[in-house]
């Protein structure tokens, strides 16, 4: 989950976006910022339109990168805010990138939109119809997913439940939640309110408000669905998880560790002490940014420095 702390952070470091930007290469065409404050002037400049190199309808991918990447933001969060790191800099590495705001209750708002609040089931089959249109577009057979917080939990459910596992190659997420999160012990309080028979109340003031929210939940009915039958990873899907010993929101963060033989687990710190990136932050992170593109290209996986990196980025 993207946390109003995170992105109040983000935005008063926004002055900061004007001189925190810089490719990651020579070669690079479009500038990649290393700071979440990068999303305010972008989020200013174009509320609520794609990334710096994203949804590019007539880009074809090319033999060495055969999957667009469809990028799939967190909870509170769309499209512009989430992803001024990792589209451009994906784009610049040869990646036909796309991205979406899902989960938009009712009528979009002007100024900023957040995303991701309604239900992931129906958030799913948004994504499932983008998809469509990105395979039909640029004549790919599969897609690879980059996912963020919410956006590694909820293409899950496209994946095993819609679909998506014949059209989804390589699945990367960035603080995943497999197990849900107990943060402030919120999924202890919701059990013992359903125990007491409270729960109905509880949905009927929060669900319209934000319907994915209690989904998150450790022991949700969500995650229960999930988890049930041959589990989360589906086979033929290649899993990378990346995660932060400092994420705020997913507590533990070892909830986002995965099993399986197509599923591998990095943490950050087990890399790169120095990385202090917390849960928005690993969305700017050089250090995450390294294993994502060593996941999406395996084949030419280079080693991944240790760049020191505050909590909103590096």
């Amino acid at each position: 989950m993207r946390t109003t702390k995170s992105l109040a952070v983000a935005f008063l470091a926004a002055a900061l976006a004007l001189i925190c930007v810089s490719p990651a290469n020579a070669d690079e065409k479009l500038p990649v910022p290393w700071t979440l404050a990068a999303a305010l002037p972008a989020q200013a400049a174009n509320p609520g339109g794609p990334p710096p190199g994203a949804n590019d309808f007539g880009c074809r991918p090319s033999a060495a990168h055969p999957n667009p990447v469809v990028l799939t933001h967190g909870l509170g969060a769309n499209q512009t805010v989430n992803w001024q790191t990792y589209s451009p800099l994906l784009k610049n590495n040869g990646y036909c990138v796309f991205s979406l705001t899902y989960g938009v209750p009712g009528e979009p708002l002007p100024i900023y939109q957040p995303g991701g609040l309604l239900p992931m089931e129906q958030s799913a089959k948004e994504l499932s119809a983008f998809v469509d249109k990105v395979l039909g577009a640029t004549g790919a057979s599969k897609v690879d997913i980059l996912g963020h917080s919410e956006g590694t939990l909820m293409p899950s459910y496209y994946v095993k439940f819609l679909g998506g596992a014949s059209k989804v190659d390589k699945y990367v997420s960035l603080t995943p939640l497999w197990d849900g999160t107990t943060l402030f012990g919120a999924s202890q309080l919701y059990a013992l309110a359903s125990a007491l028979g409270l729960a109905p109340g509880i949905n009927g003031i929060l669900d319209p408000v934000c319907g994915s929210c209690r989904q998150f939940l450790r022991g949700s009915e969500f995650l229960t669905n999930l988890r049930s039958g041959n589990g989360v990873f589906q086979p033929g899907v290649t899993y990378t998880n990346i995660l932060t010993r400092y994420d705020e929101a997913v507590v533990p963060y070892t909830s986002g560790l995965g099993k399986g033989p197509n599923v591998k687990n990095i943490v950050l710190q087990d890399g790169c002490l120095l990385d202090l990136a917390e849960h928005a932050g690993v969305a700017a992170d050089r250090n995450a940014a390294g294993h994502v593109l060593n996941a999406l290209d395996p084949a030419h996986a280079k080693p991944v420095p240790c760049v020191p990196a505050t909590p909103i980025g590096s």
